[in-house]
Formats: C-alpha cells, structure tokens, sequence
C-alpha cells in the first residue's frame, strides 16, 4: 500500500516541506534509505544522514532547517520521534487488519463471536469460548475451553491458551507464548517418587497486557496467576504458577519467576533475572539483569548481584572483589614480613 507524503502530514498533523504527491510503500532507517521508503530523523547524532539519504520522505521537527541541499521531502512535527511511533502504529493497524474466518479450522458450536474478528486457518477453539470484537488469531493458535478474550487482542501464530483463562481487552499474545500450562506441582510419596499435584486454577490476564513469543505463565494450583493491566513481559520468560505481577511492570527476556511470589506496580526487571517462590517485592522497584532475588524487597529498592544486593552497595563491593587478587597478595606480604620479625 502506498501513501503519499500529503495524506502522511494529514495522519500526523505536519507540514510538507518538498514534493507533496511523492510516495512511500516502505519504512527504513535514515542511512538506509531508500527512493519509496519513508523515514525519520530525531537523534542529532544522524543528522548528517540527511543531506545523502536516498528515502523519499523524512519525518524531521519543525525547528529543522537544512544546511545543505537535500533531496527527500520533508514532513515537519512537533517531535518527530513520536510521530514516527504513531506512524508505526498505524502501519501495524492496516497491516494486520485482517477479518473472517479462513479454512481450514474448528470453531465448536458454542463459541460465541464479536463483530469484525479474524480467525486464520488451522486454529482450534474450544466449547464455550467467548471472543470480542476486533479480536484477530492468526493462524495455528490453540484457544481451550471456557476462554474469554477482550475486545481488540491479537494473538499471533502458534500462541496456546488453556481452559478457563481469560484475557483482557488490547492484549498482545506473541507467537510460541503458553498461556495456563499446569504449574510445576509434585509431592514425594513414601517411595521417593513424585506425585503431580492437579492445578485447578487459571491464568488472568487484564487489559492491554503484552507477552512476548515463547513465554509460558502457567495456570494457579488454586484461585488465579494473574497479570495486571498495562504489564509488558519480553520473550522466553517463565511465570510460574499462583504469581501476581502489579500493572505497568515490565520484565525483560529470560527471567524466572517461581510460585506464588507477588510483584508490585511500576516495577522494572531486567533480563535472565531469578526470583525465589513465596516472596513479596514492592512497587517501583528495579531489578539488574541477571541478579538473584531470594528475599522480600521494600518499595523503590534497586538491586544487583547474586543473591542481590542494593545497588550502591554492589558496587561498592565489586570495587573490592575485583582486587580481591591484589588484596590476598597484599596481605601474604604484610603475614609473611610479620612471621619473620616474630
């Protein structure tokens, strides 16, 4: 699909500065620019990009002016790096602003569908399902028994979800994500071996929550493992079961969490971090990638290491555990000199 540079400014409320009938089908980046593509300059440190990019339109401030001669038509905005967002935004909206039910797929006859939704071919839906409406499933999804998703989620190929969870309104389910797998739940008997505890309970995802591709946030033993509005989890991430995650919290790929643990609001984890079962970590709290978190954490601490501590205190300590070679030799020198004058 191809847009011209005039009905651009008109999505982004700019100003045409070139060529308003040029048209773009494509988006790249400044230095790669190419004749068709649009793209944008925000960060000063590309500026120079302007004056050789071959991109047909460029989203620019409206305080830029150029120094040199350039050929792209420029579209000037309040700021345009979030410009740019908006336009990516819409981009997405038409490129996946499919509809109708593809075939082949099983849709069980008490499914009860929302206007304008988008089933693709090969997926599975399950007794009792409830959809909204704009919902879109790509194709090869797996939706069980009893599920209710809200108006205006996206669940992209490959994505399960078990029986009886239910999923808020503007969600994002990525591709390879598990959502309501059983809990890892065993219990030893008197031979040693371990018996599966059932896990009865369901995954709650509320509103304009996004899950990355491959991640699993398994079922409750009882009651629910729920993730609160606005929360963004990245790839590859394990949730485990009977977990609450506060609203605005983000975590980064390769963390594990473990049961029941809770997690407040607006909190920020980095990547491959582990977080022990059982614990409570309060609101705004910061988490560096790859610490270890075997403790409750107060509101607005900031944390490090392995187990973690806070975050000045790290680094206080990393200053001496990097000369930890030094120190030992320091002190073999001072023990030996002592032992000879004794």
């Amino acid at each position: 699909m191809k847009f011209t540079a005039q009905q651009i400014a008109g999505i982004l409320e700019g100003d045409v500065v070139g060529n308003p009938e040029v048209e773009v089908s494509k988006l790249a980046k400044i230095e790669e620019g190419k004749k068709g593509t649009l793209t944008f300059l925000a960060n000063p440190k590309y500026k120079s990009y302007i004056y050789s990019t071959e991109a047909s339109i460029t989203i620019v401030d409206k305080a830029f002016e150029p120094e040199n001669p350039i050929t792209t038509t420029l579209i000037k905005v309040e700021d345009a790096y979030k410009a740019f967002s908006k336009l990516l935004e819409y981009y997405n909206q038409i490129k996946f602003n499919k509809s109708g039910i593809e075939e082949p797929c099983f849709i069980s006859e008490s499914v009860k569908q929302g206007d304008n939704i988008y089933i693709g071919a090969f997926s599975y839906l399950g007794d009792n399902v409830v959809i909204g409406n704009n919902v879109k499933i790509f194709p090869n999804s797996y939706i069980g028994d009893n599920v209710t998703i809200g108006d205006n989620t996206m669940i992209f190929s490959g994505a399960k979800i078990y029986a009886e969870c239910l999923i808020g309104n503007g969600c994002v389910i990525n591709s390879g994500a598990i959502i309501g797998a059983d809990g890892f739940g065993f219990a030893p008997n008197e031979k040693g071996e371990y018996s599966k505890v059932p896990q009865t309970g369901n995954v709650i995802l509320e509103d304009f929550v996004d899950i990355g591709a491959g991640t699993t946030i398994d079922r409750a033993t009882l009651g629910s493992t729920v993730i609160r509005r606005g929360v963004k989890l990245d790839n590859q991430i394990q949730i485990a079961h009977n977990v609450e995650i506060g609203k605005n919290t983000v975590i980064a790929a390769q963390t594990g969490i473990a049961g029941s643990t809770k997690i407040g609001e607006n909190c920020q984890i980095g990547g491959q971090v582990g977080i022990v079962g059982h614990i409570t970590i309060g609101n705004n709290v910061k988490i560096q990638a790859q610490s270890g978190i075997g403790r409750n954490v107060k509101d607005n601490e900031v944390l490090q290491g392995s187990p973690a501590l806070s975050y000045g205190d790290y680094n206080k300590s990393y200053v001496y555990f990097k000369n930890l070679p030094k120190i030992v030799k320091d002190l073999n020198e001072i023990q030996k000199t002592v032992n000879g004058n004794s």
